[in-house]
């Protein structure tokens, strides 16, 4: 397999510029600016000492997560699903992602009838938004915590691993890592990854564009997804690193 250069001039095995930015946000119990090339998230995490109502008594905790672009996160303004009075399928479809990948890092009874939400605002976007909401909430989520821990309102880490996730796909006959806008949409198929640090699958979501890809194929996709996620993983822990400093 080569390691041609893309058109942005990024080998076919690397990420795009990653930058994630702990403490953004003033208010939040924990917050991330995070910056995959040109899409930029913000995530922020909220303690909220209510769990749903299925969950009263059961001494178990709740990680969920919300979901937004800003009107002009894209190249032309869009509504805000406010003024539309409901979410788009793919707004739910993305914010249940990032839920689930939450939870899967999450030890919920250490947590206790605790529940944290999380919001991801896309800032701007250029590919790979979901990718981008998972890795920054991690380490906004992170913050969280060590909050709970700071007042007492847990006994220890609620994190059984840490959480990232990145696209991948087949673009010009080639499977390439993070892909931008104008790979995703014009490639022969793309996937998410979602991993742990520890190399657990938490979810994959794969799609072909214009004919099946092969296990073969797939199996490069993979190794290209754990390779970016051992990197982000290094980025993440770098940005609690600051953090545990601050």
């Amino acid at each position: 397999m080569t390691n041609t250069l893309r058109s942005s001039g990024r080998a076919r095995d690397a990420l795009r510029a990653i930058s994630l930015e702990p403490g953004f946000s003033k208010y939040a119990e924990g917050s991330c600016l995070v910056r995959f090339g040109g899409t930029h998230v913000l995530c922020t995490a909220s303690v909220d000492e209510r769990v749903p109502s299925f969950l009263r008594g059961t001494g178990l905790g709740w990680v969920t997560a919300e979901y937004g672009m800003l009107p002009r996160s894209t190249h032309s303004r869009t509504d805000r699903e406010a003024a539309k009075g409901k979410q788009s399928g793919r707004t739910q479809e993305i914010q249940r992602l990032i839920g689930r990948a939450r939870r899967a890092v999450v030890d919920r009874r250490a947590l206790g009838e605790i529940q944290i939400k999380i919001d991801c605002d896309v800032i701007q976007a250029d590919g790979g938004t979901r990718t981008a909401a998972i890795t920054g909430g991690y380490v906004a989520l992170y913050q969280a915590f060590r909050h709970l821990l700071r007042i007492k309102a847990v006994n220890t880490m609620p994190f059984t691993d840490s959480v990232a996730a990145v696209s991948c796909g087949i673009f010009d006959g080639e499977t390439v890592l993070d892909l931008e806008y104008s790979e995703d949409v014009a490639a022969q198929a793309d996937a998410n990854f979602v991993l742990t640090g520890k190399g657990g699958i938490v979810e994959v979501q794969g799609t072909a564009e214009e004919r099946p890809f092969t296990e073969a194929q797939f199996n490069e996709l993979m190794a290209l997804a754990r390779k970016g996620v051992t990197e982000l993983t290094a980025l993440q822990n770098q940005a609690l690193e600051i953090c545990h400093q601050s």
